[in-house]
């Protein structure tokens, strides 16, 4: 359990940096995310996911 606050932590800290650091980055992203194919979109996010999860297990081995 402590890991999985210890991600979520580090998940708010990140989201964090992009709206105090680049906020005007984030609107225009969040103004161009509609135009893009959700399959394109589903599979970044599966990309994503994998490859966090790939540096979990390297990280924990």
């Amino acid at each position: 359990m402590q890991d999985f606050l210890t991600g979520l932590a580090f998940f708010l800290i990140i989201e964090g940096l992009v709206y105090a650091r680049a906020p005007r980055f984030f609107i225009e992203m969040a103004k161009v995310l509609p135009t893009v194919p959700e399959r394109q979109l589903r599979t970044f996010g599966l990309v994503a996911m994998a490859l966090g999860a790939g540096g979990v297990w390297l990280l924990r081995a």
